[in-house]
């Protein structure tokens, strides 16, 4: 007996695989905001480009993403994207950008984890000529080339201690001085910032400021992982089938249904960018109509297992107590605890006050 397939018919890729910024760049906002009275519309007029044709789904999940856009987009809060890597916060923040007053301005990007730290500031903020070695000319930086529209800051939990300072200040008072300069640069931005870390715990470990933490924090939307909406896989698998399809010059159309529930199974810890790559895979091997997946490729590799982030705190608290226990709280002498850390006895002490370690009541569990 044959076996079920799932099978589409191709059709133009979206827009925004070729040019996601000019895609984005002239989408108009949802129907929900528009003037279904309008007179001027013509009934032959091509319909508005769809502000999140990115970003691909019918799941809850991704609904309740797509409500909270529309919520926040026609207001100039601060949105905070939080997800893991992959899930599509850059997609997110260009829906916020087009369905906003600001969408016919410009839309500026920066991964903040992509830039060196000691260059951050300047990206950030621009630099005036002589400010540091190599500074042969005045530079604009970010909030000056996206004044009065948007700034995508990506992985802002990257950015160091020093540089949160003069974010929160032109957050606060949409106004900076460049790098080496002293004349006050006014700006009109609305930031979208997005972090695949926990800000909170970064924030209780003094590795990112409080008060720029909740000036972030005005309107935050979860970006949901693969795994929570796997209703979504097959319309994605699908997506990307056609995309890379049309670029190799294949004519497959057909997913087998055993395929499509195998994708269903998989955690996906790399997210879409990771069932994308899968199926540009697939196509590449794949001769005829029907989709030759590599089932056989969807192992976990060893650490890439989704887990909740663990902090340096925690680890160090761990392994601390471990030790402890191993050596029935003994602190001291040859076989205690300091010697097995490599401590000494009133460090380790010191150590456990600041972690809030005391030894369990007589009876209770070690």
């Amino acid at each position: 007996m044959a076996s079920t397939t799932f099978s589409f018919q191709p059709s133009v890729p979206a827009a925004w695989q070729q040019n996601p910024s000019q895609a984005f760049r002239s989408a108009d906002p949802a129907s929900e905001f528009e003037d279904v009275n309008a007179h001027s519309r013509s009934a032959h007029a091509p319909a508005a480009p769809d502000a999140f044709e990115g970003l691909l789904g019918s799941s809850d999940a991704i609904q309740r993403v797509k409500k909270q856009v529309r919520t926040v987009a026609l207001t100039d809060s601060t949105v905070l994207l939080e997800g893991e890597t992959g899930t599509g916060k850059e997609l997110v923040s260009l829906a916020v950008h087009n369905l906003s007053q600001r969408k016919n301005r410009t839309l500026i990007k920066l991964n903040c984890a992509a830039i060196p730290h000691g260059l951050l500031e300047s990206e950030l903020f621009g630099h005036e000529r002589g400010a540091f070695t190599g500074a042969i000319a005045r530079k604009l930086g970010r909030f000056e080339l996206a004044d009065q529209g948007t700034l995508f800051l990506d992985e802002v939990g990257e950015i160091p201690l020093e540089v949160q300072v003069k974010l929160l200040r032109v957050l606060q008072e949409q106004e900076f001085e460049r790098l080496g300069g002293t004349q006050t640069q006014r700006v009109n931005v609305r930031l979208v910032a997005a972090t695949n870390r926990n800000l909170a715990e970064m924030v209780s470990e003094q590795e990112f400021r409080s008060d720029l933490y909740f000036r972030l924090n005005v309107f935050p939307i979860k970006i949901p992982a693969l795994r929570d909406r796997t209703e979504d896989i097959p319309l994605l698998a699908e997506h990307f089938l056609r995309e890379y399809s049309r670029r190799m010059d294949k004519r497959i159309d057909t997913i087998p249904q055993s395929t499509v529930e195998r994708l269903k199974q998989h955690p996906w810890p790399g997210n879409v960018r990771e069932l994308q790559n899968f199926i540009e895979r697939a196509v590449i091997l794949t001769a005829g109509s029907i989709l030759h997946a590599p089932l056989e490729d969807l192992k976990i590799p060893a650490g890439a297992r989704p887990e909740a982030a663990v902090t340096l705190r925690q680890a160090e608290t761990s392994h601390i107590l471990k030790i402890l226990r191993e050596t029935n709280w003994v602190l001291g002498g040859p076989r205690g605890a300091a010697i097995r850390l490599g401590l000494k006895r009133t460090t380790l002490v010191s150590k456990m006050r600041k972690l809030g370690l005391t030894r369990p009541a007589p009876g209770m569990a070690l």
